[in-house]
């Protein structure tokens, strides 16, 4: 299966590059799963986000995205490298 990996925009200063999952959810309810997740900072700094954690799977609501969108490939592969 292939990874479908997103840039999120979730606030003004935080871009995270994650792979993303949809789940059925009841309203309101956590319906985006984040595998992976890495802060966005430039194409050669990207970290494991949040930093206070090593769990790699994180829940979080679609409404608290601001937008999604395709990285380019080179973002991708950057991140594959570093998930891999």
């Amino acid at each position: 299966m292939d990874k479908t990996v997103k840039c999120l925009l979730l606030d003004v200063d935080n871009v995270i590059i994650s792979e993303v999952v949809e789940v059925d959810a009841e309203l309101g309810d956590p319906n985006c799963k984040l595998i992976k997740p890495y802060l966005f900072i430039s194409e050669e700094d990207m970290k494991p986000w949040p930093k206070a954690t090593n769990q790699i799977e994180f829940m979080i609501r679609s409404e608290d995205i601001l937008t999604i969108a395709d990285p380019t490939p080179e973002i991708i592969e950057k991140y594959l490298e570093l998930t891999a």
